[in-house]
């Protein structure tokens, strides 16, 4: 038997396609094959091109084309030049089309959208654990935001709810006896989200907080002293870096971060 040539076409990237044609040939003791992938066939003339050269070969295609008017005439060319094809798309398509009732947006690359929009997410999410609570202060140059604020005053949330909208957090917290990091002076103020929380619900998270943890409520952490000492000391830092701040103070994380992501875009235009 002569040499098969099978071309994974598609309108987007092909992966697809690919790999309906790898598993299929894999029920067959062939071992001279070819698998080709053709991306982004997204008009007739690349059609043509490709059954021109297909003909002079021992060839089959496979092919996930959303676009009807492309995938009607990659078939009738198939048939013309006796080349086999299979639309991989339309035998699952059509069952869903009668059994829901409606109609495929029919735009190509939408599963490569979606990997990528994935891919971005799980992408945030890694870095914001990596970057949080101060514990790499390189990731402030590689982030999109920058969280700082005292102790509680919900960073790390705020951090890994912005990366399920895809975007890298670092977080930093600020300490009366820790410099700030350098790096802070590095980026743009609009980069910097600055998060204060009232002295009273301050204290009131923290005690429950040491409680959580088997400690004495009265702790240092949870001293009104020090936690006056903290928010003065984060609001001086704040105001030389010249950034937005939020006051949490009652606010669910949504909210805060609902106000974070309109002073993204507003800075974005």
């Amino acid at each position: 038997m002569d040499k098969i040539n099978i071309y994974a076409v598609s309108d987007s990237i092909g992966e697809t396609a690919e790999q309906v044609a790898k598993a299929v040939i894999r029920q067959f003791d062939i071992v001279d094959f070819d698998i080709k992938r053709v991306s982004y066939i997204n008009d007739k003339e690349a059609i043509d091109g490709l059954i021109a050269k297909a003909s002079l070969e021992n060839s089959f295609i496979v092919f996930t084309l959303v676009v009807e008017e492309l995938r009607d005439y990659l078939t009738e060319k198939a048939v013309e030049h006796n080349i086999g094809a299979v639309d991989v798309m339309t035998p699952v398509l059509l069952p869903l089309v009668k059994q829901l009732g409606l109609s495929p947006k029919n735009e190509p690359g939408l599963l490569r959208k979606l990997d990528e929009k994935y891919f971005k997410r799980v992408e945030a999410i890694e870095f914001a654990v990596k970057y949080d609570d101060g514990k790499d202060t390189r990731g402030i140059l590689l982030a999109d935001i920058v969280l700082i604020g005292v102790s509680r005053t919900s960073k790390t949330p705020l951090s890994m709810y912005l990366a399920h909208k895809n975007i890298k957090v670092a977080n930093i917290p600020l300490v009366p006896e820790v410099s700030p990091p350098d790096e802070l002076k590095l980026i743009s103020p609009k980069k910097i989200i600055g998060l204060t929380l009232n002295e009273e619900n301050l204290n009131k998270i923290r005690r429950e907080r040491l409680k959580a943890m088997g400690l004495n409520d009265t702790a240092n952490y949870a001293n009104m002293e020090r936690i006056f000492s903290e928010l003065e000391y984060s609001e001086k830092i704040m105001k030389m870096l010249k950034c937005k701040v939020i006051d949490t103070t009652n606010k669910a994380v949504e909210e805060t971060a609902s106000i974070i992501l309109d002073y993204i875009a507003d800075n974005s235009k």
